[in-house]
C-alpha cells in the first residue's frame, strides 16, 4: 500500500476515533443523569424506555452516537473500496474529507443545538458528499 493510500484512510480513522469521543461523551452525560434520576440500570434495557427520566439534551448525545454507526459504514465500506481498487483522486480526497468534517459538524449540531433544520442541512450536505463519491466510483468501475 503506497503513501496515497494510507493518506487516503486517514478521514477513515478521524471518523471512527471522533466515534470514540463521542462514546466517551455519551457515557459521561448518560451515567451521570440515570444515577441523578434514582434509574435502575436494567429498566433501561431497552431503547427509549427511559425517555421520560433522562433529559434530551443527555439522550441526543446517544442519539448521536448511534447516527455514527449507521450512515458513515457506506462512507468506511466505499473508502476501503477506493483504496483497494487505487481509485484515489484529489475529488475524492476533499469529499472525504468534507464527509468527515460534516459528519463531526452534525455531531456539535444535534448535541449542543435544538435546530432540527441545521442538522438536517449538515447531514444532506455529507449526504451528497457520500453520493457523489458513490456515483464516481460507479462510473469509474463501468468505465
Amino acid at each position: 500500500m503506497d503513501n496515497e493510500q494510507i493518506q487516503l484512510l486517514l478521514p477513515v480513522l478521524i471518523l471512527i476515533t471522533w466515534s470514540v469521543v463521542m462514546f466517551f461523551w455519551m457515557y459521561a452525560t448518560r451515567i451521570p443523569a440515570m444515577q441523578k434520576s434514582g434509574m435502575n440500570p436494567d429498566d433501561a434495557r431497552h431503547p427509549g424506555t427511559y425517555n421520560d427520566k433522562i433529559s434530551s439534551d443527555v439522550r441526543s448525545v446517544a442519539d448521536n452516537y448511534n447516527h455514527l454507526h449507521e450512515q458513515p459504514t457506506v462512507f468506511y465500506a466505499l473508502m476501503f473500496y477506493i483504496v483497494f481498487t487505487d481509485g484515489a483522486s484529489d475529488l475524492v480526497t476533499y469529499l472525504s474529507w468534507g464527509y468527515v468534517i460534516l459528519r463531526v459538524a452534525h455531531s456539535f449540531v444535534q448535541v449542543l443545538s435544538p435546530k432540527v433544520l441545521v442538522r438536517f442541512g449538515v447531514f444532506a450536505l455529507s449526504s451528497l458528499a457520500l453520493v457523489i463519491m458513490t456515483v464516481n466510483e460507479l462510473l469509474r468501475a463501468l468505465a
